[in-house]
């Protein structure tokens, strides 16, 4: 396994793929919307910043952004083999979000961990 990329909240991605673009350099390698979300992701070298726009006033990303602001999200590992990864989190006591993996942005299949087992921190793995 090994890092994927970073979901951060934000009201305006494409506002922010810029300030990204200006700062770093960093391109975009996708965009779609995607779950009631403008999903961009930004190509980091050894892996991708996501920035998650919400398109209405709920929502996941909605609901984060106002109840905490703009910021991360959630981590994401990228794994060969999620089945194996989601039974390696049930065998350390991990409470899954999503018990079985499900269709993720870029088509990917991911499957998130809840953050109370995992630090505070929102984890998520992803299979390309």
């Amino acid at each position: 396994m090994h890092f994927d990329h970073a979901g951060i909240a934000t009201e305006d991605a494409a506002s922010m793929a810029e300030l990204y673009a200006d700062l770093f350099g960093f391109e975009v390698a996708h965009e779609e919307e995607f779950d009631g979300m403008r999903v961009v992701f930004l190509d980091a070298g050894d892996g991708y910043f996501e920035l998650l726009e919400p398109l209405a006033d709920e929502g996941t990303i909605a609901r984060y952004l106002n109840n905490r602001g703009s910021g991360i999200h959630h981590l994401a590992v990228a794994t060969d083999d999620i089945e194996a990864a989601i039974e390696t989190a049930r065998d350390h006591g991990v409470r899954l979000i999503d018990e079985e993996p499900r269709t993720g942005a870029w088509g990917h299949d991911v499957a998130f961990m809840h953050p109370k087992d995992t630090g505070g921190v929102l984890l998520e793995f992803v299979q390309h």
